[in-house]
């Protein structure tokens, strides 16, 4: 019997400085919807996750979310691949993610 699986929830933070100020009251709704739109594409992945590499998962999970996005919303989605592939990683590795990196760079 294999243990229950770890949730994964990715969380996406903007720095509200690169929002054009047109947009910038809309940070809060806008974070909410780009972390909804990366968890379903995690639980998605994951479900799905058959032995693909690294790599490929987190190619399928950037698509995923961006096809959970109004595609206004997706064409502008410019994610921290890094942090992505953190959450690719911990799908590849049964819901262990890997530690952030330690350059000096903090999370995303």
């Amino acid at each position: 019997m294999s243990e229950p699986q770890v949730p994964l929830q990715p969380q996406v933070k903007l720095d509200p400085v690169s929002l054009p100020t047109a947009t910038r009251h809309l940070h809060d709704p806008l974070e909410q919807q780009l972390t909804s739109a990366v968890r379903l594409a995690t639980n998605l992945v994951r479900a799905d996750y058959a032995g693909e590499p690294v790599e490929q998962v987190c190619r399928r999970l950037l698509d995923e979310t961006r096809s959970a996005l109004h595609p206004d919303v997706a064409a502008g989605f410019q994610p921290d691949m890094d942090e992505l592939g953190r959450v690719a990683e911990a799908i590849v590795h049964d819901g262990q993610l890997p530690p952030p990196p330690t350059d000096g760079r903090g999370p995303a």
